[in-house]
């Protein structure tokens, strides 16, 4: 058996306008997050952890920001496609642990929603996915509402 770990970060900008989507969930807002696809931030971040454990490059290698196919893509899509990507190269997910980086909206009533979702994506137990928040006490680009970050790390097993 042999046991990889992987860790990813994501950041977006946010911008009037558009939904708030983290963890699979849309989350109700006065502004959301700009990107190529839903700019899911935390499910980006998974994704990242998820391909760098398995040795399988990065999301933008993936599914990246210049083909169009992948505009205003729901990221639960990005997430499953890299559950599978993971499969076909004989890996299987132990655990992920999350943190999502907000001002605001705060999130807490989210959080179990946001573990339900991302659990059934990637087809593992919900008890395997922690979903945490904080914010940075008014400090960087998170701390003026001017973004949101996501860090992910996750453990793999090469069946």
């Amino acid at each position: 058996m042999k046991i990889k770990v992987g860790f990813g970060y994501d950041v977006h900008k946010l911008v009037e306008q558009r939904p708030l989507f983290l963890g699979g969930v849309e989350v109700p807002h006065t502004h959301g997050l700009l990107g190529h696809s839903d700019a899911d931030v935390l499910i980006h971040a998974i994704c990242d952890a998820l391909l760098g454990a398995a040795n399988l490059r990065d999301i933008g290698y993936h599914f990246p920001d210049n083909d169009l196919i992948y505009k205003d893509i729901d990221s639960k899509i990005l997430l499953a496609r890299t559950r599978d990507l993971l499969i076909e190269n004989g890996f299987s997910i132990g655990n992920i642990d999350c943190t999502i980086c907000a001002e605001r909206p705060k999130l807490k009533n989210y959080i179990e929603l946001m573990q339900q979702t991302l659990s059934g994506i990637l087809q593992v137990d919900v008890s395997d996915v922690t979903v945490k928040a904080t914010t940075t006490e008014k400090l960087g680009f998170v701390g003026q509402e001017k973004g949101i970050a996501a860090y992910a790390v996750c453990l793999i097993e090469k069946i």
